[in-house]
């Protein structure tokens, strides 16, 4: 496969690519980004996707509880708590990007020394990286199951307001999955500390 990928290469180019800057596959694709990057890249996928998260469940719980609110006006109080419980997968992606930033330094003096421990450097890249994927992932889908339970009780209660506190019970559990992806997110970068010298 890399012998029709380089004469693909050679033949569009007219010379095979062999400077410094060529990488030889995904491998060196991989390995070649920074920590510094790949750490950011987490931050920003855990705190991005638990705010869309968010709004997702709060676009599905809002606008079932506006539209059955025309009916049954006593239900558009408490089912705010809906709103209330989709909101948190956001605040849980806020508290993971704070954690994870302050797990971020420069090296002490500006470069890296001939003792730069590059595993550590490694280790930590990665481990922010999916530290941040597992959070923004599961926040993503707490947020959702959040917003579609809380329409449910919205339209639920508009009908029977018995429903409400079974109905309610659900969207609970439903938002225990971002605590339970918060909780993994800090194990998994809890030894995660970017070297300093």
């Amino acid at each position: 496969d890399n012998n029709i990928f380089s004469a693909t290469i050679m033949s569009h180019y007219g010379t095979e690519c062999t400077t410094y800057y060529c990488n030889k596959g995904w491998n060196e694709v991989i390995s070649h980004l920074s920590p510094y990057s790949w750490a950011n890249w987490g931050i920003a996928i855990g705190l991005g996707f638990s705010v869309v998260g968010a709004a997702w469940g709060i676009w599905l719980t809002g606008s079932s509880l506006v539209g059955a609110a025309v009916k049954a006006p006593r239900i558009r109080s408490k089912n705010l708590v809906s709103v209330i419980f989709c909101e948190a997968t956001a605040i849980y992606g806020v508290i993971l990007a704070i954690i994870l930033l302050n797990k971020i330094g420069p090296p002490k003096d500006g470069y890296f020394s001939s003792t730069w421990n590059w595993g550590q450097f490694y280790f930590a890249g990665y481990s922010v990286f999916f530290s941040g994927c597992s959070v923004g992932f599961t926040n993503i889908a707490s947020g959702i199951s959040v917003g579609i339970a809380g329409s449910a009780c919205a339209l639920g209660d508009a009908q029977d307001d018995s429903l409400f506190v079974k109905i309610l019970i659900v969207e609970i559990f439903a938002s225990a999955l971002g605590i339970f992806g918060i909780i993994v997110g800090i194990i998994q970068s809890n030894n995660a500390q970017f070297p300093v010298q």
